[in-house]
């Protein structure tokens, strides 16, 4: 399912080794997610993605990103104009900080249990875990991924695993 040459703004899903991606891994199928990604990122042309990351969102070359396990290349239709937007607002979002206390909330959100103020302190943060950069960007660019009635940042790399696969 990878795609070896991608298209600015498309978007990688990728698999974590070692300890981090078991961590993430058990994460994920604790939340009943237990798809075969764990990272993504966004491909944003000249051979660079922009990646959320415990230290910060990041812009970094494609050659130093996880090993792609799928891109969404021809999976989600995607204009002209959309692209360069989807590339301007990931870059936009470079150094955007990271937050695991978002696992947290979409965890509990999956479980029918998250009290609002979590809900809402998470999405006043400013904060994002990779799966939720993905998405804000494509929304940025007018491109809504999701119509399932989730709240915006409700999503982790299973869900857009789902939209590819």
């Amino acid at each position: 399912m990878s795609h070896a040459n991608p298209f600015l703004g498309d978007f990688a899903l990728t698999k974590i080794r070692g300890v981090a991606g078991a961590f993430v891994g058990a994460g994920q199928w604790l939340v009943g997610d237990g798809a075969p990604v764990h990272h993504a990122f966004v491909y944003v042309g000249a051979g660079q993605v922009v990646q959320a990351m415990p230290g910060g969102a990041e812009l970094i070359p494609l050659e130093e990103a996880s090993p792609v396990v799928a891109w969404s290349t021809g999976r989600i239709p995607l204009t002209t104009d959309q692209r360069f937007g989807i590339r301007d607002e990931a870059r936009s979002l470079v150094g955007t900080p990271y937050s695991f206390l978002d696992y947290a909330s979409i965890a509990a959100a999956r479980f029918h249990v998250r009290p609002r103020l979590v809900r809402d302190f998470v999405a006043s943060t400013g904060h994002m875990i990779c799966s939720q950069l993905v998405d804000e960007v494509y929304k940025r660019a007018g491109v809504h991924l999701f119509d399932d009635g989730r709240l915006p940042g409700d999503v982790t790399p299973g869900d857009l695993w789902r939209l590819v696969k």
